[in-house]
């Protein structure tokens, strides 16, 4: 019993210093990014009239709702806090024009929570983001001070020094000041973990959606539904397309090959045993073919190995060093792990293409009934979903599942490509 209770205090304070340090990291991060964001997109707002903000106002808001993403999941992963997105699909800037996709975003209602959210971010925010670290690095000031180093304080302060509301003149208020700071080391013990957690609610009672989330959430399982009758419709008619043009077309060469044959059997013996050569090389090749159509469809490493090993093997063909961490105690259901298999292949082929990385790094876990992959290359940067990239396609074919994708790929790079789907292993 005395083990396991210096093992819960061991875990107690290490779980303190942890809510500490990532509040910390959070508020000093958050702050200056809250206002650049909230900044910039005023700025942009306020330029549309006269033409400049259409065309600076799309990347100013995919900067806030990448920002916001990433807090999500931070928000996920520190906090266990789930504050799901349910921005509205926008067209690609290929196909539409600066005017079309500025006020798509303008009327989505999760753009204005984003915005709206800002200045909340950068106050009442960082507030309780540096509350944690506040709470478990002061006491340290006041330990200092009752050690001796009031002398210091005071000197410096001409004679008197404030340590919360205990005023320094001498020792002994110096030891009353240490034990206010034992008062907050004792506070900070119990409350650190849980003021960081009131961050991240207060994140999402301004960052998630409340009002017509129903309606929200319906129309985004239409869109996703959508989505995946479209993906569903276009991989068939691929299918159709590889039977039709390869192995169909083979196998009725080699039907014509081997009527030929029956006649040259008796006329022309030598003829007859080049077209049965050439018969079986085309046999050999619709067989490749179908068998390369399989693997398309669903993978047997997949079928057989899990997500896991297909994830593993499909580095192995990687022309660049790939390394693989996989942490997956079970297996999801099928669909579940096909779509993340398929959608790490395209983000994989989007930084063989287009990246020009030489190394890669895959990292698959499951925790909290969410499976996270995370690929990452130390490639040029600039990716972005949309613009053709292939990542759009990896979003709508995650939303089936109710999946996220997230994006970090500042120019020169790296790019980090985070991909999350609720699903439960067996």
């Amino acid at each position: 019993m005395t083990n396991d209770r210096k093992s819960g205090g061991g875990s107690r304070a290490r779980g303190m210093g942890l809510a500490a340090l990532r509040g910390l990291a959070l508020a000093l991060v958050s702050l200056p990014g809250a206002v650049l964001c909230f900044t910039l997109s005023l700025v942009s707002l306020a330029l549309i009239p006269i033409g400049v903000g259409l065309v600076t106002t799309p990347y100013v808001l995919n900067g806030v709702r990448a920002f916001a993403n990433w807090r999500r999941v931070l928000a996920a992963e520190w906090g266990g806090v789930r504050i799901p997105s349910a921005y509205r699909p926008l067209p690609s800037p290929w196909v539409a024009n600066p005017w079309t996709r500025t006020f798509g975003m303008l009327r989505d209602p999760a753009t204005w929570r984003d915005l709206r959210w800002l200045p909340v971010d950068m106050t009442a925010g960082f507030l309780t983001a540096l509350l944690p670290a506040v709470l478990l690095f002061y006491p340290l000031e006041g330990f200092a001070i009752a050690a001796g180093l009031w002398r210091v304080f005071t000197d410096s302060a001409g004679g008197t020094y404030w340590y919360g509301f205990v005023p320094v003149t001498g020792q002994a208020s110096a030891l009353g000041a240490g034990a206010l700071a034992a008062v907050l080391l004792v506070f900070a013990h119990f409350y650190t973990p849980r003021l960081l957690l009131t961050h991240f609610r207060l994140t999402r009672a301004v960052l998630g959606s409340h009002q017509g989330e129903l309606a929200e959430r319906v129309r985004v399982l239409t869109e996703t539904r959508r989505d995946a009758v479209d993906t569903s419709a276009a991989e068939l008619r691929r299918i159709e397309r590889d039977l039709h043009d390869g192995a169909q077309a083979r196998l009725v060469a080699m039907g014509m090959d081997l009527g030929t044959i029956e006649m040259l059997l008796d006329k022309d013996p030598e003829q007859a045993r080049q077209l049965l050569a050439q018969a079986r090389k085309s046999s050999a090749d619709a067989l490749a073919e179908l068998r390369d159509l399989v693997r398309g469809i669903h993978p047997p490493v997949l079928a057989e190995r899990g997500l896991g090993d297909a994830v593993r093997a499909l580095a192995l063909r990687l022309p660049v060093t790939t390394e693989v961490n996989a942490e997956l105690p079970g297996r999801a259901e099928e669909p579940v792990e096909s779509a993340a298999y398929f959608a790490v292949s395209e983000v994989l082929t989007n930084a063989v293409k287009h990246a020009d990385a030489d190394r890669i790094w895959i990292d698959l876990h499951h925790r909290d009934d969410m499976l996270r992959v995370t690929v990452t290359d130390n490639g040029r940067g600039g990716a972005v979903i949309g613009a053709g990239s292939g990542l759009s396609g990896v979003e709508r074919r995650l939303g089936t599942f109710d999946g996220v994708l997230a994006v970090s790929s500042p120019a020169g790079g790296p790019t980090m490509v985070t991909m999350e789907i609720p699903c439960a292993l067996s």
